[in-house]
């Protein structure tokens, strides 16, 4: 079993900054790789980013550009940062993990709780 826990969500402005991190525990070298989703009010949950083991990243457009996934050495820990935010990045993010990059993408094997952000006009 793998635990993921996020923290850094909040109240930003327009064009502010936030940075959200994961930290996993437990049986964490059956991990692949791991990413954000997100799900804004009224709307379906959506992948936003992944990073695999080997450090491979894959961003949705409506963030490239914006935001920016790393990772820790221990892989451990992921971030989020995130940049220029928008309105409409308002949502509730979640820590994704998964023993394939596609499970990642469409159905994580692990969840975390989501952090909340909201980013005002």
């Amino acid at each position: 079993q793998v635990q993921l826990v996020e923290s850094g969500g909040g109240l930003v402005q327009a064009g502010g900054s936030l940075r959200l991190s994961c930290a996993a525990s437990g049986t964490i070298s059956s991990i692949y790789a791991m990413g954000w989703h997100r799900q804004a009010p009224g709307k379906e949950r959506e992948s936003i980013v992944t990073i695999t083991s080997g450090g491979g990243t894959n961003y949705a457009d409506s963030v490239k550009g914006r935001f920016t996934i790393s990772r820790d050495n221990a892989g451990n820990t992921v971030y989020l940062q995130m940049r220029s935010l928008k309105p409409e990045d308002t949502a509730v993010y979640y820590c994704a993990a998964g023993h394939s990059l596609v499970r990642v993408l469409r159905l994580p094997d692990y969840w975390g709780q989501g952090t909340q952000v909201t980013v005002s006009s």
